[in-house]
């Protein structure tokens, strides 16, 4: 089955954008925005009422103004918490509908999400990354829970290598197979949100950020692996260097950190 998309006139061009990246749609004056996941936004006019229509059931209105997908909400509490960490206002009185539309919603399109593909006991998991086991560098998949509004509040640890063990401080038979709040009860919702979109939207993530739970700072390479898994690949930044290996690697750097570098005259 095909995604459903859209088709917008932004910059003069027409341009076609898939329902899975929209984060939210919202009215600025007389055009609306459309952010999508990588912080990109479109600026068009068109009446949010028609893209309502064209998106179907993965959208909710949460105020006159502004269409959210359900996918992308991480939580509903004085304001709607993204799974990318942006906030959107809303209107208290319809807390109750929202929270209500978006466990529907979410039910619906994660139906079979927990199970599917995925090895089911942990020599299964074991098994399949086996070629981990001998990695210099910390790796697990962890799969993501789930609360009875079908939004992620924990993950739990299917696969764990030797040097995961090392860099969490912890024995390894005593990670794998329990959830990260149970283990750390000073949990980040930084890194929820960010393994929320790896398992949930499909996104390659790179994190780098600091680590209370073990006093680390840590780059960390999110992806998706099984439904409802994603799998990391962590590092400790004070033990990595950076080498210049050529001409080119300050241009790459700049890359790499979203600045687009000046051509050479």
């Amino acid at each position: 089955m095909s995604e459903k998309t859209i088709t917008i006139i932004a910059n003069r061009k027409h341009v076609t954008i898939g329902a899975s990246t929209i984060l939210y749609i919202i009215m600025n004056k007389k055009n609306i925005e459309v952010h999508v996941t990588g912080g990109e936004k479109y600026s068009a006019r068109i009446a949010l009422d028609e893209l309502e229509k064209e998106l179907g059931d993965g959208f909710i209105r949460v105020h006159r103004s502004c269409l959210v997908a359900a996918m992308a909400i991480h939580d509903v509490q004085k304001k709607i918490e993204l799974v990318n960490g942006e906030q959107l206002t809303y209107s208290p009185r319809n807390k109750r509908k929202i929270v209500e539309l978006l466990s529907q919603k979410r039910k619906t399109m994660l139906g079979g999400f927990l199970s599917e593909g995925a090895p089911r006991t942990l020599e299964e998991f074991h098994q399949h990354y086996r070629s981990f086991d001998f990695m210099p560098f910390a790796f697990t998949d962890i799969e993501m829970v789930l609360n009875d509004e079908s939004h992620a509040v924990d993950w739990i640890f299917r696969y764990g290598n030797p040097a995961l063990a090392k860099l969490e401080k912890l024995p390894l038979e005593y990670i794998v197979g329990k959830s990260f709040g149970r283990l750390f009860s000073n949990m980040d919702s930084k890194w929820l949100r960010s393994y929320e979109r790896a398992a949930l939207y499909g996104e390659t993530l790179e994190i780098i950020d600091y680590s209370p739970e073990i006093d680390k700072y840590l780059k960390i390479i999110c992806f998706p692996t099984f439904k409802g898994h994603c799998g990391c690949i962590l590092f400790d930044i004070s033990q990595i260097e950076y080498t210049q290996s050529s001409t080119e690697a300050d241009k790459a750097l700049l890359l790499y950190f979203g600045i687009v570098p000046s051509e050479k005259k």
